[in-house]
């Protein structure tokens, strides 16, 4: 059986993100990520999962 890690979830307050792989020369270009209306992105890189807080980003 092949071990596989789940991707990296990181549970921030806004709805914009930006991620670079968090591996400083091993990571990726920086990209900037937006949510919209849904309550997570996922970095076409990495996979990492920014996924919205509870409560937070609500328009208000």
């Amino acid at each position: 059986m092949a071990d596989t890690d789940a991707p990296e979830i990181v549970e921030v307050s806004e709805r914009s993100v930006s991620c670079d792989g968090g591996g400083g020369v091993l990571g990726h270009p920086k990209v900037y990520l937006n949510m919209g209306g849904g309550d997570f992105v996922e970095c076409p890189y990495c996979d990492r999962r920014f996924v919205l807080a509870p409560g937070a980003g609500r328009a208000g």
